[in-house]
């Protein structure tokens, strides 16, 4: 298994010369770290003298691959319909042979089935990335499950998910690469929030002055940790905070209405708030003392740990799957337990009670720590070196 992040230091350069056509394929652009890791690969092939190009069923971030001048593909690539998945093996393969694509990269399972079948009958490279523990079952369950290693190159997001590939699956030792995810540190910059948005965002969410602002920010869905994040604020003997939980929430009015009879039951009415979708989240960010990741199965990465650090945020971050490799415990943060409201009431105590000073020392840890381990060019750097070679052993043959 091989870690090529610490060996890929330099800067992608724009020369504008032309190296490949790379087609990523996911089941749809409606927000997340996996639809975040696309666009950014996308910005950074162009940007190397590469063409880009993205297939999936679309979504609200299509618009971002448009607007750097990235073409984006819809076909039903989300379907795990065995039919569906059949025509899009055809589909895929008309948009190889259309733009002369040289590698075909599949970021999930149902999308890797037909992209696979596709690369091999019109005999282009196939290169997966690993982004979760997927859920280990029966024999079909973890038949579907190993399209995931079936590429000519493996990249793991982290060595969490690395180790779970070993363990579960047969891959070679160059097959394997793991190549942490990286953040946008210019973007995620407290230098680079101006005072306006981050006052639009206060009043747009009437927050009070004055009051200490925890914030979760994730879909509303179980998986996320809300239920003990209300639990170990219900146990703080200070109760002057508010907290803030950020993220889509379409589909689970069941579980909001859970969250907030909870709210309530444990006496934090008014103390915690759902706010839903947020499109500016390094202006919310600036709003919040402290950040949590309290999620309860573990993460391949975790960006909202790395996120929060780049802002200058101290973190809170279930201690489990990626958070063990991105969170320094007792240094840019807290790692407690996935289950434990009392060591997650604690940290939050000693979060919240930081002074000026500690507040700062922390800022430039957190912040250091993401430039020199966790940036989108490293992330973007290593994979195309992935590519590169790729296409250099094609070549040889």
């Amino acid at each position: 298994m091989k870690n090529i992040l610490k060996q890929h230091n330099t800067p992608i350069a724009k020369d504008g010369s032309h190296h490949g056509t790379v087609l990523q394929v996911l089941p749809n652009l409606n927000g997340g770290g996996v639809e975040r890791g696309t666009i950014e690969m996308a910005a950074a092939l162009k940007a190397a003298g590469w063409v880009p190009i993205v297939a999936s069923a679309g979504g609200p971030m299509v618009h971002e691959l448009t607007r750097i001048g990235v073409r984006h593909i819809e076909m039903p690539a989300a379907s795990k319909n065995p039919l569906v998945m059949r025509k899009n093996v055809k589909r895929l393969m008309r948009l190889i042979e259309q733009y002369d694509v040289d590698i075909v990269h599949a970021r999930s399972r149902a999308p890797a089935w037909s992209a696979r079948a596709a690369a091999r009958k019109t005999g282009k490279k196939f290169v997966t990335t690993f982004h979760a523990a997927y859920t280990r079952g029966g024999f079909f369950k973890n038949y579907y499950n190993s399209i995931m290693v079936r590429g000519e190159r493996v990249i793991a997001i982290s060595n969490f998910i690395a180790k779970h590939i070993t363990d579960n699956y047969k891959v070679a030792e160059n097959q394997l690469i793991t190549i942490p995810r990286g953040v946008d540190y210019r973007k995620f910059n407290p230098g680079a929030v101006s005072a306006e948005r981050i006052i639009k965002m206060a009043s747009d969410w009437q927050l009070p002055d004055g009051v200490p602002v925890v914030m979760l920010p994730g879909r509303l869905t179980r998986l996320k940790g809300h239920e003990l994040l209300i639990k170990a604020l219900a146990q703080m003997e200070n109760k002057n905070f508010l907290a803030l939980f950020v993220g889509g929430g379409e589909g689970r009015e069941g579980y909001r209405r859970e969250l907030n009879k909870l709210i309530v039951d444990v006496g934090l009415e008014g103390k915690v708030q759902i706010k839903d979708y947020c499109a500016d989240m390094p202006a919310a960010m600036m709003l919040a003392d402290v950040m949590v990741s309290a999620t309860q199965v573990p993460e391949g990465f975790g960006r909202v740990s790395v996120e929060a650090q780049a802002m200058g945020r101290p973190i809170i971050a279930t201690a489990h799957g990626g958070s063990l490799e991105t969170v320094v415990d007792g240094e840019t943060g807290w790692l407690v337990p996935f289950d434990d409201a009392a060591a997650m009431s604690q940290a939050l105590e000693q979060a919240l009670g930081m002074n000026a000073s500690e507040r700062e020392i922390v800022a430039t840890k957190t912040r250091q720590h993401v430039i020199d381990h966790f940036t989108v060019e490293k992330m973007c750097g290593a994979t195309i070196e992935v590519y590169e070679q790729l296409i250099a052993d094609g070549t040889k043959d």
